[in-house]
């Protein structure tokens, strides 16, 4: 199956998601989820309306990867993960959480790969789990 990996990240103004490799997949949005949105139905009025032109990767089986920036990430998943929740996860504070959601700092590479690696380790026991 092919994998067509989506970016979304924060702008000055607005939060922006598009397609790496496959071009006019784009959309934009007050909020990063609303940016995903945007997405998701360029690439559904592409294929509806620009059949002729729709980028090959988009026929048949596909499955999209979403590469979000610490800013995005957090915003988006806000309503899931709380700041309280990603330090008891990752072991970085709530301050220092909040500050990246917010834009006012960058994380270093070690503390994105300690977020991911945290929320890796989760996804794996969540699947784990049967009722």
């Amino acid at each position: 199956m092919k994998t067509i990996v989506i970016n979304i990240e924060r702008s000055d103004d607005l939060f922006c998601a598009w397609a790496t490799k496959v071009p006019g997949v784009t959309g934009a949005g007050t909020t990063a989820f609303a940016a995903k949105s945007s997405l998701l139905k360029s690439i559904q009025l592409l294929k509806k309306y620009n059949k002729a032109q729709v980028p090959s990767i988009l026929l048949g089986d596909y499955q999209l990867k979403y590469k979000f920036d610490m800013e995005s990430f957090l915003q988006y998943y806000k309503p899931i993960f709380t700041h309280a929740s990603m330090e008891r996860l990752s072991g970085i504070n709530q301050k220092q959480l909040q500050h990246y959601a917010s834009g006012l700092k960058k994380p270093r590479t070690l503390q994105k790969k300690k977020i991911e690696m945290a929320l890796h380790l989760l996804g794996k026991e969540l699947l784990s789990v049967s009722f």
